[in-house]
């Protein structure tokens, strides 16, 4: 069968090849794979930023966004053949941490959980895959062109977790969202805001409107083109998830909540940048207002849930604009160099 592989710390090693075809072994169903979405995370992969080889091994398969349909099921599971699945990213370590042990594996400890297509375990970027049942989520089969969004909302879904268990410390009752970045985290993160009945504003750093404005005006929010959060100074969010990694962005947001107010950290910043500060301000703003800031990152089973449940609720026709690239597994290569009109890029590996 074919397979997208590369060998992690080596720049220009992506390509597609013949692989030999999966075996499920005990526990595990036979999926064939129908498309794999691509992030920055893949990118970076590319790039040889970081990633870890199966042991043993020089080349693995990349690509966490899957999206499958069941060949093969062991007797005994929750699922059959012909349903649409999605697997999950991390596992956890063989000595679990107190986290990994209880099922919270997107919140490791120790650092040796492995995941798929980025560290020491094969993606899901080929065209047939194997996953253990106890890490897989059925879809409804409306989410048969769009379902491999549910990993990336796996990771709003936790976000948004999160931020209404800090809020259940006291009263907590928001009513307005601001969003900062419009890719697709952002843009699934405003989605579940709507859903949750908030008033849901994005502040996006592209110079002109264009395909983000009409998803976020279709959700019912309001777009905002601008690279610094003056807008908000008066009105202020009660939450804030940002999504850009911006550090000017990041820091503003510390300080532009309404009293009580969230901040959940999405987007990565590059290091070796510096900005000028006033850690007083901060500090006192936080502490006087008894505001949080907090950074979040992957999913657990849990989460994978919540993601495909919200999706199925979503207008599909909004799904579908954010994927505004698909192109064959012969040609995915073309997607590890992002367009300028890009929200998701998704790889067929049907064809």
């Amino acid at each position: 069968m074919r397979a997208l592989t590369f060998v992690p710390g080596r720049k220009g090693t992506l390509d597609v090849e013949e692989v030999p075809d999966p075996r499920p072994g005990q526990g595990e169903l036979l999926v064939q794979g129908l498309a794999v979405g691509v992030c920055g995370t893949d990118r970076e992969l590319d790039r040889a930023e970081y990633g870890w080889p199966p042991p043993g091994r020089e080349r693995m398969v990349i690509g966490h966004e899957s999206l499958g349909r069941v060949l093969e099921a062991p007797e005994g599971s929750a699922f059959s053949p012909g349903n649409l699945i999605v697997g999950v990213v991390r596992r956890p370590d063989p000595e679990p941490c107190g986290a990994c042990a209880r099922g919270e594996f997107d919140m490791c400890r120790n650092g040796r959980y492995t995941e798929r297509g980025i560290k020491e375990i094969d993606g899901y970027a080929s065209e047939r895959w194997t996953v253990e049942a106890g890490y897989a989520v059925r879809l409804d089969p409306s989410l048969e062109s769009v379902g491999m969004l549910v990993e990336p909302t796996s990771v709003v879904a936790k976000a948004w977790e999160q931020i209404e268990r800090i809020g259940s410390r006291a009263w907590f009752e928001p009513r307005r969202l601001l969003i900062t970045g419009a890719g697709p985290i952002g843009l699934l993160a405003a989605l579940l805001g709507r859903q949750r009945g908030l008033e849901v504003h994005v502040l996006d750093r592209s110079p002109a409107p264009g395909l983000k404005s009409s998803l976020v005006e279709e959700l019912g929010g309001t777009y905002h083109s601008s690279s610094t959060l003056e807008a908000f100074h008066d009105a202020k969010p009660d939450v804030i998830i940002e999504c850009t990694g911006a550090g000017q962005l990041v820091i503003d947001a510390m300080t532009t909540t309404s009293p009580a107010g969230i901040l959940c950290l999405c987007g990565l910043s590059p290091g070796g940048r510096t900005h000028r500060v006033d850690a007083g301000v901060i500090n006192r703003d936080i502490v006087l207002e008894n505001d949080v800031v907090f950074g979040t990152v992957n999913g657990n089973l849990r989460h994978f849930r919540a993601a495909a449940a919200a999706l199925a609720e979503a207008d599909p026709g909004w799904l579908e604009r954010l994927i505004t690239r698909r192109v064959p597994l012969s040609r995915a290569l073309e997607v590890f160099e992002p367009a300028d009109d890009d929200v998701k890029a998704v790889i067929d590996l049907t064809a």
